[in-house]
């Protein structure tokens, strides 16, 4: 497995998890990854996540396929 970190920006509490699979080019666009979401191909903490803007803080673990993504502050 991949892993990666996100650093969330000065000032920022969180970000939602349709637009980390963006900026991580995991989709290739909103609606990818609304559909990628929706069908269960990524997990938030080691469980399937269905919430295509769930708020993502600080020691969060996305995972998708093989990449394991960690949010940090």
């Amino acid at each position: 497995m991949a892993n990666d970190t996100f650093t969330l920006k000065e000032g920022e509490e969180f970000i939602e998890l349709n637009k980390l699979l963006k900026f991580k080019s995991i989709a290739q666009t909103g609606g990818h990854a609304k559909i990628m979401v929706t069908e269960g191909e990524v997990s938030v903490n080691g469980a399937v996540e269905t919430q295509v803007r769930k708020k993502l803080r600080s020691g969060d673990k996305v995972a998708v396929g093989d990449v394991l993504i960690s949010v940090e502050h």
